[in-house]
């Protein structure tokens, strides 16, 4: 029975305060974000308390009424409170023994899922640089309650004879961010010469799939690339960038990049450490912006990330806007009346699928340029590169090689040119 026990998902209560300036809508949207943000975490939400304040209490977030309220509600079915803000260490600290269990605020919640979900060692290095940015002021504010009994340390081991225990633990998280830091940007450094060389090879059509969390971008992935690419109901299920081609194949070669997705009140510290994957939004000629047209509150996708676009710099670079999961809800006239150019689609419907293929196609080959292109005998190894780069539209020989008549990226051109120069 006990281990059964251990296998019941950990219940939560959801707690919030609405300002003034806060809409309805908005804060119920929120609220409806943060339970499923602790469903993806496994947690069972049993209660939503909500309270409406001038301003949060400087102590402990919540008015001192509201907390005994909560205190009884968790004593009877709860383990731990969920606090859909991002509060100080004291008001956490305040609100714990206030409520008498753990309480985890929106950034806490966020960056746990990251955690669990991050694969490969830059993510994982990423989301550690987060967490430990965290925890930092935590630590100090816990050794700030400690009280100075029993801090001190001796000097020991390389660290000044009055180097009090919190000051060494500072000086650790300093260090550990200091290297997972240089380790990134030597992952950024050899990823950033891995993608000049694709480039190198197959020009500059490169397409990121970006969007809110949960908004079907890997299961679009998955079908414009025939990949294998993680596909789950849960946010935040991708956070490293997987690159594949679009297929089938054409001309030009098309790459397509799945990205980390946004969410409102990202934890500015996430979105830096994740500055690096995002590049892929950076470098791409098109971004494909999936929003989910079943969400009720869709327009607010919307907003988060243009504004996340825009603080990475991503702002100017062409857009196709995607509503999917159309299937599942939405009104299409309206969003086709209302937002002219837009592909409305469900992403497991091989028809609209092929459409959205379709009008990525297309963006890339209006841009492409015809070029002749004289290949020497001496350098038929570049054969196989304008094949590939481009499109072939006939082919004379002479003398002394052969003269291409060539469509293609006007990168590619330009790089096959200088190749070919050389």
């Amino acid at each position: 029975m006990a281990r059964e026990a251990s296998r019941k998902p950990a219940r939560a209560v959801v707690a919030a305060v609405q300002l003034p300036s806060v809409s309805d809508v908005e804060f119920d949207s929120s609220l409806a974000e943060l339970r499923q943000l602790a469903k993806t975490l496994g947690f069972e939400v049993v209660a939503t308390v909500t309270q409406k304040r001038a301003s949060f209490d400087a102590a402990a977030y919540l008015g001192e009424g509201k907390r005994a309220e909560l205190r009884a509600l968790v004593e009877a079915q709860a383990d731990l409170v969920l606090i859909d803000h991002e509060i100080s260490p004291s008001q956490a600290h305040n609100l714990e023994k206030a409520l008498g269990c753990e309480v985890m605020d929106r950034t806490m919640v966020i960056l746990e899922i990251f955690h669990r979900h991050a694969r490969s060692r830059a993510a994982r290095a990423q989301v550690e640089i987060a967490r430990l940015g965290y925890m930092a002021p935590r630590m100090r504010e816990a050794a700030k309650l400690a009280g100075p009994k029993g801090r001190e340390r001796s000097g020991v081991g390389g660290r000044a004879g009055s180097e009090s225990q919190a000051e060494l633990d500072r000086r650790k998280v300093r260090d550990r961010i200091a290297e997972l830091q240089k380790e990134l940007d030597a992952m950024h450094l050899e990823r950033k010469t891995q993608r000049a060389r694709r480039q190198e090879r197959q020009g500059l059509a490169r397409v990121a799939l970006v969007g809110y969390t949960n908004a079907g971008k890997s299961t679009l992935m998955r079908a414009l690339t025939a990949s294998e690419a993680l596909v789950a109901d849960k946010l935040f299920a991708t956070l490293d960038t997987t690159v594949r081609a679009l297929q089938p194949e054409g001309v030009p070669r098309i790459l397509v990049s799945d990205t980390v997705g946004f969410i409102k009140n990202l934890p500015h510290g996430l979105v830096a450490s994740f500055k690096s994957t995002l590049d892929e939004a950076l470098e791409a000629s098109l971004l494909v912006h999936v929003v989910d047209a079943s969400d009720p509150g869709f327009e607010r996708q919307l907003v988060v990330t243009d504004a996340v676009l825009e603080e990475i710099g991503a702002k100017d670079v062409p857009r196709l806007l995607v509503f999917n999961k159309i299937d599942r809800g939405g009104d299409e006239a309206m969003l086709r009346a209302n937002y002219p150019g837009c592909v409305v689609m469900s992403a497991r419907r091989e028809g609209d699928v092929a459409q959205l293929r379709a009008a990525i196609v297309a963006f890339f080959q209006q841009r492409m340029v015809e070029a002749e292109l004289f290949l020497p005998w001496s350098a038929q190894k570049l054969r196989g590169e304008i094949f590939e780069s481009c499109e072939v539209l006939s082919e004379r020989t002479e003398g002394e090689g052969a003269f291409l008549r060539v469509r293609g990226e006007p990168e590619a051109v330009r790089r096959l040119r200088e190749r070919l120069a050389a």
